[in-house]
């Protein structure tokens, strides 16, 4: 299957926008395709086919089919709101819609796409303050919340942490008005979002909150790869080596002199992560 990246300014994954799961895969197609390595224009048309949606997501032909015109129809509607330009330094709010032109073919189970001008810059020659990953880690979500979630996780790859205020996530999602009651907000965007993650993308992730006073006002993820956690094993000449540091310093989001507490003999720091995170989510222990 064709490697396709998608690159986004920071600016769009941090902007306000509401997408269906079948409209972020028409969009997320075509951004894959926007060339980086020359300026671009909004005359180009950017196809889209449901066999090739079919074939990413995991799902029938005839589904990619049905979804594809009533996807393309309603993310002609759709608008974003961005917090910044795309070089992150001047803070400016815009508002445009994703798409200027939407062709759908008929008989040929497809659709072309044209970008709108306004969002170009946010996706093309893009030098700092952008974030890329693969098409087909989220190709196979079922959760729109998910998709946008693993955006902002990726992100901050480098870090491994993420800290979000509730009401910023809110307005990121634009839900404003909607989950009142932060135990709905968990429980119908966040968990399913969480578990998406786990389940088809190439990120572990886990999620904690934190009050301001007696109020839940920002959410914690810590993440990282599932390849580092699955890989790693003691190079040679170090199968025996015990860890131990007495350091509050995270490995795969879990504290140092946390795996020292439950690590087994001759476990590596990154060995035993992996294995306290699978036991968590079993149930098994609680750190």
């Amino acid at each position: 299957m064709e490697d396709r990246r998608i690159y986004k300014a920071n600016a769009l994954i941090e902007a306000g926008y509401r997408l269906s799961v079948a409209e972020h895969r028409i969009l997320l197609a075509c951004i894959s395709q926007v060339r980086r390595d020359s300026p671009i224009t909004d005359e180009v048309l950017y196809t889209v086919r449901a066999k090739d949606i079919a074939e990413r997501a995991d799902i029938s032909r005839q589904a990619a089919y049905q979804d594809l015109k009533a996807a393309a129809d309603r993310l002609f509607e759709r608008h974003v709101t961005v917090p910044y330009a795309p070089d992150g330094k001047a803070p400016v709010i815009r508002k445009f819609r994703w798409v200027q032109e939407a062709v759908y073919h008929e008989s040929e189970g497809k659709v072309s796409i044209r970008l709108s001008k306004p969002v170009l810059p946010y996706l093309s020659q893009l030098t700092e303050r952008f974030t890329v990953y693969q098409m087909d880690d989220v190709a196979r979500m079922t959760s729109a919340h998910g998709i946008r979630l693993y955006e902002l996780l990726v992100q901050w790859r480098g870090r491994g942490e993420r800290e979000v205020e509730v009401g910023w996530l809110k307005r990121s999602f634009q839900l404003e008005g909607q989950y009142a009651s932060i135990k709905d907000f968990k429980r119908w965007v966040i968990e399913p979002a969480v578990e998406q993650i786990n389940n088809v993308s190439p990120l572990w992730v886990e999620w904690d909150q934190r009050k301001t006073g007696r109020k839940v006002t920002h959410l914690r993820f810590t993440f990282g790869l599932k390849d580092e956690l699955e890989t790693s094993k003691p190079s040679k000449g170090n199968e025996a080596k015990r860890v131990h540091s007495g350091t509050n310093e995270l490995v795969a989001g879990i504290p140092k002199h946390v795996i020292e507490q439950y690590a087994n003999p001759g476990e590596s720091y990154t060995m035993a992560a992996a294995r306290l995170h699978a036991d968590r989510r079993e149930g098994k222990v609680a750190w």
